[in-house]
């Protein structure tokens, strides 16, 4: 018996309808993703552009150091944050600044061998030394020359955007300091390193950055060998690390005799003040 027509299974046909929607439905997703990030990169960059020198100093310190250790530090100034902490490590990378940007000083040529920088245990320690006839300040006052206004602008516009502590030393050599009204070279050390605080705060330097001005008369030569060479004048800043120990009742290394903040001391220890006939 065979078998018959309606006993065959039916024929089912699937019938695809056209379309491209398969080949590119989402690629406008993936493009529109990178239209809104180049947007949203331009926005963040005009504003930046358009911000204030506290803001860029302070988003700048994140991507030098996203960790965080040279983080912008915050401050009742700026509000924002005022620099990065310079620790032991970049020391010498502050010392390079520095000597840079002296390097971009007109007369700085003339200039370099009476500044000199080294790091010390203490911190960087920046030295501007005299020579004869003065050159930082004006010979026998505590009154800046035009070099020396310069070149302490310079450094306290450098020196403001770190937040480490700073330390103003006066010295002078050995000669007696020609006064009739009992004024010597305590005195006179003093208020030289106490005018270099002050130019150093025009510059930009906050004052709680400042942690001492000291006046050493004649205590601590430079040159020990010469006591009268001009070298023995100068101004002496330094920018302390961060972890500098401190003891009660200020400096424990260079105590003898120095008063901070003020002269006093033996009255024969002073730089001479020139007579008008001979002028140094």
């Amino acid at each position: 018996m065979g078998s018959s027509p309606s006993s065959q299974p039916p024929i089912i046909v699937i019938r695809k309808k056209g379309g491209h929607a398969g080949h590119h439905g989402g690629a406008w997703k993936v493009a529109y993703a990178d239209f809104v990030t180049a947007m949203m990169a331009l926005f963040i960059v005009l504003w930046l552009l358009a911000s204030s020198e506290e803001v860029q100093k302070a988003v700048g310190g994140y991507f030098q150091d996203p960790t965080g250790s040279g983080r912008m530090q915050g401050s009742t100034n700026a509000g924002v944050g005022d620099a990065l902490s310079v620790t032991r490590d970049d020391m010498a990378k502050l010392q390079e600044k520095l000597a840079s940007a002296m390097r971009e000083m007109p007369e700085m040529k003339a200039l370099e061998k009476n500044v000199q920088m080294t790091i010390t245990s203490e911190g960087l320690r920046i030295e501007l030394l005299e020579k004869e006839g003065g050159l930082w300040f004006e010979s026998g006052s505590s009154a800046l020359s035009a070099n020396g206004r310069e070149m302490v602008s310079m450094l306290g516009k450098q020196l403001h955007e770190i937040p480490n502590k700073l330390v103003i030393e006066g010295h002078t050599d050995a000669k007696p300091y020609a006064s009739v009204n009992g004024y010597t070279n305590w005195e006179l050390s003093t208020e030289r390193a106490n005018m270099a605080r002050r130019l150093l705060v025009d510059a930009g330097v906050l004052p709680g950055n400042i942690a001492q001005v000291r006046g050493f008369a004649d205590v601590q030569l430079r040159n020990k060998l010469d006591p009268f060479d001009p070298t023995n004048r100068r101004i002496t800043v330094i920018v302390q690390y961060r972890d500098v120990p401190r003891k009660p009742g200020g400096d424990s290394k260079k105590s003898g005799g120095v008063r901070e903040g003020g002269g006093g001391g033996p009255s024969g220890a002073g730089e001479k003040q020139p007579a008008p006939a001979s002028p140094d």
